[in-house]
């Protein structure tokens, strides 16, 4: 069963950072394409960043471009989010997904496993 749990939320500073992590299971993630999305109050999950099998392709949320980056680390299991210069409007539920095509998606329903999510609150 694949699982991915996510770690690194808080609560930070507007400007500060944060680096999100994802683990996920040994026997698919070299393979696969993640994604990065988050949820805030009363608001649709959206899309925030993706990165393909290899790590060689990467793609970003107008909203996070410049800001955030994402990596894959597979000899780890491993994607991360850094995220600079936050603000406010970035407090949100984060969340990491994994696609077995081993490519990244803005769509939700393209990825075939979710993390629990990780909470990220960015104080004014």
């Amino acid at each position: 069963q694949v699982q991915l749990v996510e770690s690194g939320g808080g609560l930070v500073q507007a400007g500060g950072s944060l680096r999100l992590s994802c683990a996920g299971s040994v026997r698919t993630f070299s393979s696969s394409g993640m994604g990065w999305f988050r949820q805030a109050p009363g608001k649709e999950r959206e899309f925030v960043a993706g990165i393909s099998w290899s790590g060689g392709s990467t793609s970003y949320a107008d909203s996070v471009k410049g800001r955030f980056t994402i990596s894959k680390d597979n000899a780890k299991n491993a994607v991360y989010l850094r995220m600079n210069s936050l603000k406010p409007e970035d407090t949100a539920v984060y969340y990491c997904a994994e696609a077995a095509s081993g490519y990244y998606y803005s769509r939700r329903d393209l990825y075939d496993y979710w993390g629990q999510g990780t909470q990220v609150t960015v104080s004014s």
